[in-house]
């Protein structure tokens, strides 16, 4: 077998011709070997303990277990059952007898996990280099730090030895060590993915993150992974949306010129100028923002109130271990000794006082579009001025959980001295689908290899648009069809009919469970996979926009590709929609479907049209 990509898509190919998990535990442990990093995972699985996961499975059915046979890594500070949870310091380590919920919705849709990687001690910084373990190195650059505190699970995800990997995120620990390594940080609305079995930091901050390749592959795990626990008094009922083309017009906020910090960093400056511009092309109208509010929220996270919460957390370990924790992360912690519930209060209304003045500013704008971080920093800078360099590098990610917004980092370029780039999009809690579908188009624009892989995108394009009448193409596969129930709604948001055509043969088609009317679900699967039948139709920009928007779950839109070897935007289905489904590519098409299986001689009555 040849060395295969990860990415779900990817991998759910390979298995869909052939590959076996067998395999591809092969090739995780070679990739592991190859990385000769020791600081990347802290406890490891063995090939007996995946390969017997991977068996306990069943028979390869992305349908009913949409994650069926993909590797990812958890953070140490997350629970997997029978896998020690240290937070990176050993005395404090003990070995949970259940999953934490968000391992436990990972692991029965499908997914394999590898093992606990290695982050800051008790999830306190951005660095990733304050642990007793080895530190990892940085996927792209080893003299760059990972970045914390989710440094290994970023860095698994970089090398291809995972096709993702859980962080948490309190004040930028899913985003930083994305930037730093070139791939896809989604940090979802907090209370989304439940955070029971999860070691605390900050437990009104908390947040359970993704790392992924693409942003697709990120968005797939938060789709799986959300949903509320009553086990979690945090846990929030978060409508997962699917992802579907961006809005052709966007109002971008950035921060104000006269408010960009970059700490003398001319290439970061450039690279977000040049991210910007790219933003530009994608439709975007940009509103300098004053940023002021947002600097002075961010300081927040460290006084007070959230300092003496993350000291709440391990309180009793902390007074009967002091010794044993990381001299940074015990100087940090340990200041919560000298706070008193009047300062916490303080820090709450200051907070409060900032949420009242920053909402109507955040409601504002369709989202904000900020650098990841500021700058780069070496491990030797880190190691010699801790405190600042990780102050430095939570410029942009510390005021987010708490204004309550949810982000998306996502790579953009390379700067001009080689190191990657990246921003991160912003916007309100609950709206996680709307920044990860022009992240999405962002990342694909900028035509960069996958981590530190060298695998090239999986084919992600921005839609089309046509340069004689600027309408966009549209693929409709099921009840959108002429003649079918929701054709009117098409024509009455002025659609036009452009042609019939066939995808690919790559595609499989399911008859979801449970949709009235009834409707399909179109999955790529590469390998194995039929040509389908579609119709193409033209929607003018504004029109595409608001109709996408409106497509209810599992359904969602994406880039298909069409047997002539063109592509198009149209209908795709999420894979965790498929519960229940029934394939019925063999029929060729929706409509062969309905004339043969739903019911013959019984008419589906059509929507009528405008």
């Amino acid at each position: 077998m040849n060395d295969i990509r990860f990415d779900i898509g990817s991998l759910h190919a390979a298995y869909q011709a052939g590959a076996s998990v067998t395999e591809v535990i092969d090739w995780i442990f070679a990739r592991i070997e190859a990385a000769s990093d020791p600081g990347i995972f802290i406890h490891l699985a063995t090939r007996a303990e995946i390969l017997a996961e991977a068996e306990a499975l069943g028979p390869f059915d992305p349908a009913a277990k949409p994650l069926w046979g993909i590797p990812f890594a958890v953070k140490d500070n997350i629970d997997v059952a029978g896998m020690p949870t240290t937070a990176a310091c050993a005395e404090y380590a003990y070995t949970p007898v259940r999953d934490a919920t968000v391992v436990a919705r990972l692991k029965a849709a499908g997914a394999l996990v590898i093992g606990k990687t290695n982050l800051d001690q008790f999830a306190t910084g951005l660095v990733g280099v304050r642990t007793p373990w080895p530190i990892p190195r940085n996927a792209i650059d080893p003299k760059l730090v990972p970045g914390g505190s989710s440094s290994g699970s970023a860095v698994a995800t970089a090398r291809g030895i995972v096709s993702f990997a859980l962080g948490t995120d309190t004040a930028g620990s899913g985003r930083i060590p994305a930037g730093l390594n070139n791939i896809v940080g989604l940090k979802p609305t907090v209370g989304a993915l439940s955070t029971a079995g999860v070691v605390p930091a900050c437990r009104t901050l908390d947040c359970v993150s993704v790392f992924a390749l693409t942003v697709d592959d990120a968005y797939t795990v938060f789709s799986v992974a959300a949903a509320h626990d009553p086990a979690d008094p945090y846990s929030r009922d978060v409508a997962v949306q699917p992802l579907a083309a961006r809005p052709p017009v966007l109002n971008v906020g950035i921060p104000a010129k006269a408010d960009l910090k970059f700490y003398g960093d001319a290439s970061m400056q450039a690279g977000f100028e040049a991210a910007l511009a790219a933003l530009e092309t994608l439709g975007a109208r940009l509103v300098e923002i004053p940023f002021g509010d947002f600097y002075a929220t961010a300081d927040l996270l460290y006084e007070g109130a959230w300092v003496a919460e993350r000291y709440a957390a391990i309180r009793d370990f902390f007074e009967a271990n002091e010794a044993a924790l990381h001299p940074v992360t015990r100087k940090i912690i340990g200041g919560a000794r000298n706070l008193s519930a009047a300062d916490a209060f303080r820090g709450l209304y200051a907070l409060q006082a900032y949420k009242a003045r920053l909402a109507p500013v955040i409601a504002s704008v369709d989202l904000f579009c900020v650098p990841t971080a500021p700058t780069h920093y070496t491990v030797d800078a880190v190691l010699a001025d801790p405190i600042a360099t990780n102050s430095r590098l939570g410029t942009y990610t510390n005021f987010v959980n708490l204004l309550d917004m949810c982000g998306i980092a996502v790579p953009t370029g390379t700067r001009d001295d080689g190191l990657p780039m990246s921003v991160t999009l912003l916007t309100a809690a609950g709206r996680d689908a709307l920044i990860a579908s022009v992240g999405r188009d962002l990342h694909a624009a900028s035509g960069l290899a996958l981590g530190a892989t060298g695998w090239r995108q999986p084919g992600a394009q921005p839609a089309s648009v046509s340069a004689e009448d600027g309408t966009i193409e549209l693929v409709v596969v099921g009840a959108h069809l002429s003649g079918m129930p929701l054709n009117g709604q098409l024509k009455e948001a002025g659609a036009r009919f452009s042609r019939s055509a066939r995808t690919a043969p790559s595609y499989k088609l399911y008859a979801l469970a449970g949709q009235t009317p009834p409707k399909p679900g179109l999955v790529r699967v590469g390998n194995g996979g039929t040509a389908i039948e579609i119709e193409v139709w033209r929607l003018c920009a504004d029109a595409f926009g608001r109709f996408v928007a409106a497509i209810p779950p599992p359904l969602g839109i994406g880039t298909i590709e069409l047997d002539d070897g063109t592509s198009a935007k149209g209908f795709l289905t999420e894979t965790a929609g498929l519960l229940a489904a029934t394939d019925i590519s063999h029929y060729g098409g929706w409509r062969s479907f309905v004339a043969k299986a739903i019911e013959p001689g019984r008419r589906l009555e059509s929507a009528p049209a405008s």
